[in-house]
């Protein structure tokens, strides 16, 4: 069991570099599926066509391709260098929003529509309406999916590996070049990320049940 004095730290550096990326494209995802998710309920058509694109270039194309993409092709597009974290940030956050647009179209489809027509009657302008009545229950009700998109996101940010991003799977691929110890070094990141992923649907289930209970 010596390895582990290895490995562990490892596994917690590169723990760090996959939180960091998850939390930051989960966020900016997140933006961006808000502006694209109510884009595709609007009205506005130009706005809905853009945000359709979008999410069909997005979930059409692999996640390793983008990541590719972005990593090799955009800095020489743009003439400009970009790190591996940053592109790794790039990625998730595109491909987050993509989903998390699904996930706001719905949950503003879902508030019922005589909320809308009860704050007209009450004189409200539709940004306040949208900000005061839509938004609060739609948040409550995309807080689940948001989880669960951001755990998604944990998970995928393994495919970052292919662009030198040290998250846990480099991490793992880096000590088992190093060590000749595959069986131990993959069984052990596996069951490192089972953890982590098992702790992070804990967390989830408790959300759920607090939102259920206040409903």
């Amino acid at each position: 069991m010596e390895f582990l004095k290895v490995l562990l730290p490892m596994l917690v550096r590169g723990l760090k570099v996959t939180l960091l990326i998850s939390v930051a494209g989960i966020f900016f995802g997140f933006i961006i599926g808000s502006i694209s998710g109510y884009a595709l309920q609007g009205k506005n058509k130009p706005a809905k066509i853009i945000a359709g694109a979008y999410i069909w270039v997005i979930r059409g194309i692999p996640l390793i391709v983008q990541a590719l993409y972005v990593y090799y092709v955009l800095p020489l597009l743009l003439n400009t260098d970009i790190s591996s974290e940053t592109a790794g940030i790039i990625v998730i956050s595109l491909n987050s929003g993509a989903f998390i647009s699904e996930i706001v179209r719905g949950a503003l489809q879902s508030v019922d529509p005589g909320q809308n027509e009860a704050g007209l009657c009450l004189g409200l302008t539709n940004r306040q309406i949208l900000w005061h009545i839509i938004v609060p229950p739609a948040f409550k009700m995309m807080l689940p999916s948001l989880f669960n998109q951001f755990i998604i996101t944990i998970k995928d940010t393994a495919i970052l590996s292919v662009i030198v991003v040290n998250e846990i799977t480099k991490e793992i691929q880096n000590y088992a070049a190093l060590s000749y110890r595959t069986i131990e070094s993959y069984t052990v990141g596996a069951l490192f990320y089972l953890v982590i992923i098992s702790i992070l649907m804990i967390v989830q289930k408790n959300i759920e049940q607090k939102i259920e209970v206040k409903v």
